[in-house]
Order: structure tokens, then sequence, then C-alpha cells
């Protein structure tokens, strides 16, 4: 029997064309999470963001899920963006199922195509940078969301889409705020 507060693979491709038409630079934040702990959420107007830390405070520093050689956790993932239309068709459940947890939620394309790894994304005072780690939806995002949202996410030919949004390192420390545009540097 499937969960009515799981979205369907029919309904997520249906909206894929939808998806894939959001903005593609100079759109808004539209929300903020700050993560101490495992499933620990907050909604702040703004966000430090440090080189050194990502987002200081998160447990991206005690408890990252991608480690480099070090130990300490891989700059590649210290913020995420997930594009709100994706989190609009799978987070069906607002009451009883967790945030997503993403850094930032944006109207933004996420593609590839149009932010390459190694691209600069300016927001409020801070500089992102695009990450080459493949965001495919961890086994929590399956648990929440149901099989289908994490298996459009790596769906042949998807991959590129990057449907789950993206992960970045922090390049410039600054502060980000609800309402920032993301546009791209570069």
């Amino acid at each position: 029997m499937t969960n009515p507060d799981f979205v369907t693979m029919e309904s997520l491709m249906q909206a894929l064309p939808d998806v894939l038409a959001a903005p593609r630079t100079a759109t808004p934040v539209l929300q903020l999470c700050f993560r101490p702990g495992f499933n620990q959420r907050s909604f702040p107007d703004s966000l430090n963001l440090t080189r050194d830390a990502g987002v200081p405070g998160e447990r991206f520093t005690t408890a990252p899920w991608l480690k480099g050689p070090d130990g300490r956790g891989d700059p590649r993932i210290q913020v995420s963006i997930l594009p709100r239309r994706v989190m609009d068709l799978v987070w069906r459940d607002r009451i009883a199922t967790p945030h997503p947890g993403d850094t930032i939620i944006a109207d933004l394309e996420t593609s590839e195509a149009n932010l390459p790894a190694g691209t600069l994304l300016g927001i409020g005072s801070a500089v992102i940078r695009v990450s080459d780690v493949f965001n495919d939806g961890c086994v929590k995002w399956k648990a929440r969301y149901g099989r289908d949202a994490k298996d459009w996410i790596t769906a042949p030919g998807h991959p590129p889409l990057r449907l789950r949004g993206i992960l970045c390192s922090v390049e410039q420390d600054g502060v980000i705020a609800c309402g920032d545009l993301i546009h791209k540097l570069d």
C-alpha cells in the first residue's frame, strides 16, 4: 500500500518541466535552516557563513556526513541549497514530517548545466562555491518523503539535473539573509 503522504513517481515526472523552469540566477533566499544537532532545526532570518566552519554552530563541525582526510568535515558540504519547487513536491506532511534541513531554500534551477561545479554564487556578503559532490538524497530523505522521491533523484538521466539540490563550500565569510538574491559571480 502506498503512503498517501508520499508523492508518486508519476507526479514527480509530471512536475519535472516546472522544476526545471525555475529561475537560473538572481532569485531570493526564501528560507534559511540552522541545524545544531540531529533532527534539530530552527529557521532564522539570517545566518553567518565562514570558510572554517560553514555555518558556525551547526553539526557540520561535530558530526559531518562526509569527512576529509584530516577527519574534519569536508568543506564541499558546508552549505546546501534545495530548490523550493522540489521541496514543495516531496514535503507534503509539514506537521509530522521534518523539514528537509537544507541551509537555503530558493526557487533556483540547480542543474549541472546551469550551475556547474566551481560556480561562485554571491548571497548577501558571502560567496559560496558549487561543489562536485552529488546530493543523492540520504536514507532520511527516502524515509521521510518516500521511495519515489529518492528514486526520482537518481533515475536515468536525472543526476545531472541535481533535483535534490546542490552542496557548496564557503569561499568568502559573510552574512546571508532571507530575501538576499542568489546570483552567479562567474
